[in-house]
């Protein structure tokens, strides 16, 4: 499976990038993401460099917004305003 790219949205702290292999199901307790990034592609401070993956509980994410991949953003329409 390809990892999908999410912005999380962890309670407290600066929205960051990380990519998700799987996404969770409703009886999940747990997010497991990989490849953790601040938004500017810098490293996350509060990471041990060289940490290949990060487990949070749900009750730390406030919310995930799932990016879509190229070839999915090939088949999605924007609205925009003139």
């Amino acid at each position: 499976t390809v990892a999908k790219t999410v912005i999380l949205h962890i309670a407290g702290e600066d929205p960051v990038l990380a990519d998700l292999e799987q996404e969770p199901e409703p009886h999940h307790t747990f997010v497991r993401v990989t490849n953790m990034r601040k938004r500017d592609g810098k490293d996350v401070p509060y990471l041990t460099p060289g940490v290949q993956s990060v487990i949070f509980p749900w009750h730390r994410i406030t919310f995930l917004e799932i990016m879509p991949s190229a070839e999915e953003r090939g088949s999605v329409i924007d609205f925009f305003r003139t």
